[in-house]
């Protein structure tokens, strides 16, 4: 037998069939589109916007981090100032992740320099004062997962792939967040 499906005689018992002949036509228009199909295309611009400004948001968060681990002063500078560099190196992964998939749905990630700052959900920030700089730090990553989980509500079974990215990414901001505390109590 050449169908790849269920024999006939389990297509009654089955609820869920996929249309071949709909997936052959999804899949064979706009070739251009790479993994873009026409039944994905009604949400990636708006998906593609929320992602610009989450890439925003890693960006501004590793300048941040980075400001702060070459500032960090006192006692428990070296350790702290040293996991300021691991976060920054996270969020820039982070960064790195997002920018592939803006391109993978076809847009353009907006890596420009004069309106990062305002695209961005999380602030930059020059405290000096080390308790401050983790504070600070701390109240980005709380912003960062509350920004992730509403990006993935939003997005839902629009967008699989980008919602499984966006979880990995959440479960970074929310270990970064418990580390932060951590620090903060010591």
């Amino acid at each position: 037998m050449n169908d790849k499906r269920a024999p006939a005689h389990d297509e009654h018992h089955r609820t869920l069939v996929l249309d071949d002949h709909a997936l052959q036509a999804a899949a064979t228009s706009n070739l251009d589109d790479g993994a873009v199909t026409p039944a994905f295309a009604e949400h990636r611009d708006d998906i593609i916007a929320l992602l610009n400004d989450a890439l925003a948001t890693e960006l501004v968060c590793v300048l941040r981090y980075k400001r702060h681990h070459f500032t960090a002063h006192g006692l428990s500078s070296p350790a702290i100032a040293s996991e300021f560099m691991v976060h920054a190196n996270e969020e820039a992964g982070h960064a790195d992740q997002i920018a592939r998939r803006i391109v993978q749905l076809g847009g353009e990630p907006d890596f420009a320099p004069d309106s990062l700052s305002a695209r961005s959900h999380a602030d930059y920030d020059t405290s000096s004062d080390l308790k401050a700089m983790v504070r600070a730090n701390l109240v980005a990553e709380r912003i960062a997962v509350e920004a992730y989980r509403q990006m993935i509500t939003l997005i839902g079974d629009k967008d699989p792939t980008t919602r499984r990215m966006l979880e990995g990414i959440l479960a970074d901001e929310e270990e970064h967040a418990d580390e932060l505390k951590d620090l903060l109590e010591q």
